[in-house]
């Protein structure tokens, strides 16, 4: 093992990284005590190889000495603080935690204290073994012969719990592992097997069991891309519908609005051109009004005169009085009398709008949810038609075991094409 090198009091001095690990678990020391004899572990492992131990009987791993009593176990501070310079420095590496077995691991049957995860199963010696711990069965010619597997718990289940032999035969009468003295006693007569040749059996069922369960992935990765496809199809259609739609409901309120207007104008209109004689004729009115309060007024100044030949010549110079206004005989004061037809008129447009709108959204509604999105395929014969095509068949092409009829060229498919043995149709 090569050696590192601390800096310490400005001194070089050589430190066997050894010399700080742990005998049990091999690791840099973690917790370090000391017992009575001078060796120091880790305090998880020194417990763990003393647990269940009588008092007289615990020792020392390393020398053997044997204690009277219990050691009491405290840490050994000046161990513990040279250890956590060392793992801070990189001088010797911390311990390899993801070593040792957690709780969903196969634990090593071997190991004492913190134990390491197996990374052998033995179905020989029904124990499972560390990296370490299983190097006999590669080095002894005894384990060569054993058998090894991945690690896996309840290494015991393999054992007969009556006979507690190893089970390896299987009944296929009571489907079940049994021993080879459960096949002559309890499962005498019954169908068994070596649990290896139901094992190739059951084998070749799952992996066909594998081979149908892949197909169907496959099938069922197959439809859903399709029904990507599908959905991608129907997002476009419908963004396009929608757009449509909303371009054709502008247009249609850009039509109403303007239908509006030119309605609002015809009314203005017709308002300016009835106001206008409305006012046309005020202003004669006033005129007349004004003309005939002068004309009193003359007269009443003309009244007041006390000189009889004044008053005389003054009055036959006066001009004639017009003729009497005839516009009060003709003027009615009231709205014209269309108006209210014309509002009936637009109401009734409002309802039939509102009548159309709402039968052609029920239809379109209907529509929307009629839409299917499963993949469609084609199942009855008016299914199959909507491929219906015509074709153009070149006889000069055609293979010389398909005959044409000469009449018609462009025919259905279904009548096409007739394959022959050499015979004339």
């Amino acid at each position: 093992m090569q050696h590192s090198v601390l800096k310490y009091d400005q001194k070089r001095v050589n430190l066997n990284e050894a010399a700080f690990s742990c005998s049990i678990c091999l690791d840099l020391l973690d917790i370090p005590v000391t017992i009575p004899c001078g060796h120091s572990y880790c305090m998880v492992c020194i417990k763990g190889f003393w647990k269940g131990k009588e008092n007289d009987s615990r020792s020392c791993p390393q020398c053997r000495e044997t204690f009277t009593s219990a050691p009491a176990l405290v840490k050994n501070t000046m161990l513990a603080a040279l250890t956590e310079e060392l793992q801070k420095t990189g001088i010797c590496p911390p311990a390899a935690e993801h070593h040792y077995a957690g709780a969903e691991d196969v634990a090593c049957d071997i190991c004492t204290g913190k134990k390491l995860h197996a990374v052998k199963s033995c179905l020989t010696c029904l124990a499972s073994y560390c990296e370490e711990h299983l190097q006999p069965h590669s080095d002894v010619a005894a384990f060569k012969k054993h058998k090894l597997v991945e690690p896996f718990k309840n290494l015991q289940e393999t054992i007969c719990s009556i006979h507690n032999e190893v089970m390896k035969l299987f009944c296929r009468t009571d489907q079940k592992c049994i021993c080879y003295l459960c096949s002559v006693e309890e499962h005498k007569g019954h169908d068994t097997v070596s649990a290896a040749a139901e094992r190739t059996e059951r084998q070749r069922e799952l992996e066909e069991n594998q081979l149908q369960i892949q197909q169907r992935i496959q099938d069922r990765e197959k439809e859903v891309k399709l029904l990507q496809q599908q959905e991608e199809a129907t997002n476009m259609s419908v963004d396009q519908v929608v757009e449509n739609s909303e371009k054709i409901f502008t247009d249609i309120i850009c039509l109403i609005d303007k239908k509006k207007g030119e309605v609002k104008n015809k009314f203005r209109s017709q308002q300016q051109t009835k106001v206008g004689q409305v006012k046309g004729l005020q202003e004669e009115l006033e005129q007349e009004i004004t003309e005939l309060k002068r004309r009193d007024a003359e007269l009443k100044q003309l009244s007041l005169t006390e000189d009889h030949h004044q008053f005389l010549h003054s009055y036959s110079s006066l001009p004639p009085l017009s003729g009497e206004s005839t516009h009060s005989s003709s003027i009615i004061v009231r709205p014209p009398g269309n108006l209210k037809d014309v509002t009936a008129a637009v109401l009734e447009l409002r309802k039939k709008l509102e009548d159309i709108l709402r039968e052609e959204l029920t239809r379109i509604s209907l529509t929307i949810t009629q839409v299917d999105v499963s993949p469609w395929e084609p199942k009855s014969r008016p299914d199959f038609l909507t491929y219906y095509r015509n074709l153009t068949l070149d006889p000069n092409t055609a293979h010389t075991r398909l005959m044409m009829l000469k009449k018609k060229k462009v025919i259905g498919v279904a009548r096409t094409l007739h394959y022959t043995s050499g015979k004339q149709l």
